[in-house]
């Protein structure tokens, strides 16, 4: 069986997959072919088209999974992350808030689905807003209104998407945000930092208004992220507290995205506590479904099996 990609002719997260079986060629003009994948791929989001002898199926990408589970990931690397129970029913979500809420009496309640603009999403139920911080008394009653529901952001589309899972998360208090994510580079066929010393807000936004902004970082595969340019990143991105901590947190994320086939990690903020404590307050992470083999173990079991947006997500 001979496989060929087309990585150019179609958007990055896009595979087309001509497979030839073994036998007499197929009776179908090769030009044929060539047109009725090219019309798939472009009338679907799907990521992979397959040709087998001129019928086009399409794939699903289906290995995604949840902030909290992306969280656990990282924290398994050695990622600083915030406390967060992962919750399914109001009791659990009562019982969460009771142990995570800050001095102030406050937790994070973030509902999961995987699609960006939760923060401010609307539920079909008339809440606005997917990730709030609420007083840890009333968790339960908010809890209530997210359970279940049905979730609507700039991505899900009229329909929205179904709240399954309630993050509830330790409230932070942050005195500097930064933007940090990692990505495989087509030019470079490698992976290359994005970053920014502003962030929690949309990188998108800031890469237009203010591109000088922006630092851009060819790693070199076979070598990593090295001393140096992990140093030069946290100088870069301002960071106030260690720059020893910083470097080995930059290096563990470096870490995560090798050993799990990330195609991308993107953690929007990087932040520093008033402690001056490196910490990733938000996580979002792609992965590549041909590794699907190689992360049976340490990400499979916590594939979600809800569909994703046709778009990325994030926090």
């Amino acid at each position: 069986m001979l496989c060929y990609l087309l990585a150019n002719l179609v958007p990055r997260d896009v595979r087309v997959c001509f497979l030839l079986l073994s036998g007499p060629p197929p009776r179908v003009h090769t030009n044929k072919m060539f047109r009725k994948a090219i019309r798939a791929v472009c009338h679907s989001y799907s990521p992979t088209t397959f040709l087998v002898g001129g019928t086009v199926r399409l794939q699903n990408r289906q290995l995604n999974i949840h902030e909290y589970q992306g969280t656990e990931l990282l924290a398994r690397h050695g990622v600083r992350v915030p406390l967060g129970i992962a919750c399914q029913t109001l009791e659990q979500i009562n019982a969460a808030a009771l142990q995570l809420r800050s001095d102030d009496g406050d937790v994070v309640l973030k509902s999961q689905i995987l699609a960006g603009g939760r923060g401010l999403g609307q539920f079909k139920n008339g809440l606005h807003g997917g990730v709030q911080i609420v007083p840890s008394g009333e968790a339960q009653e908010l809890g209530e209104k997210m359970l279940g529901q049905l979730l609507v952001t700039k991505q899900t589309g009229a329909a929205g998407k179904p709240v399954n899972t309630v993050l509830v998360a330790q409230k932070l208090n942050l005195i500097n945000e930064m933007y940090f994510a990692i990505l495989l580079d087509r030019a470079s066929a490698g992976p290359m930092v994005i970053a920014c010393s502003e962030g929690g807000t949309s990188i998108e936004d800031l890469a237009e208004t203010h591109p000088d902004k922006i630092i851009r970082m060819k790693i070199d595969v076979e070598t990593g992220l090295s001393e140096a340019q992990a140093r030069d990143l946290a100088d870069r991105l301002e960071v106030k507290g260690s720059i020893s901590d910083a470097v080995a947190q930059l290096k563990a994320l470096y870490d995560v995205f090798i050993s799990s086939d990330c195609t991308m990690l993107e953690i929007n903020p990087l932040a520093e506590t008033a402690e001056r404590m490196l910490i990733a307050a938000d996580a979002k992470l792609n992965f590549d479904d041909n590794a699907e083999y190689r992360q049976k173990k340490s990400l499979c079991p916590k594939r979600s099996c809800t569909r994703r947006s046709t778009r990325s997500y994030s926090g």
